[in-house]
């Protein structure tokens, strides 16, 4: 039995402002704004990933070690130090416990983790 060819047309990220989530993701990541409304807000990023912002009403922030449901791993193009630096330019946050020197995790405006780390592998 032949399997239907699926990719994955973006994520999608639960947050109160759209907007704002988007706007910061693009500053991080770079790449373009697809759309933007009350409810949602699209972008593409550089490596061609689409991230959908969408408003929740009554949205609460996951509570970072324990209910990170879903995260990005970003792979660091220059040193670690450098590209959190950047991340926190654009307006992430340093989480208070850090679980692993190779990586950093980070919460965006939203409270979601996401890890920027060097140890990328190309397996």
């Amino acid at each position: 039995m032949s399997r239907p060819h699926l990719d994955v047309a973006g994520i999608s990220i639960d947050c109160p402002e759209p907007g704002e989530l988007a706007r910061f993701y693009l500053a991080l990541l770079g790449g373009t704004l697809l759309w933007q409304n009350k409810s949602s807000s699209g972008i593409r990023t550089q490596s061609g990933l689409n991230i959908v912002a969408q408003k929740v009403a009554n949205y609460i922030p996951p509570t970072w070690p324990s209910a990170s449901i879903v995260h990005f791993d970003l792979a660091a193009r220059v040193s670690l130090g450098e590209s959190v630096a950047h991340a926190v330019e654009c307006g992430a946050t340093e989480a208070a416990q850090q679980p692993d020197p190779r990586w950093r995790v980070l919460l965006d405006p939203a409270g979601h983790p996401f890890c920027i780390t060097t140890e990328v592998y190309d397996g």
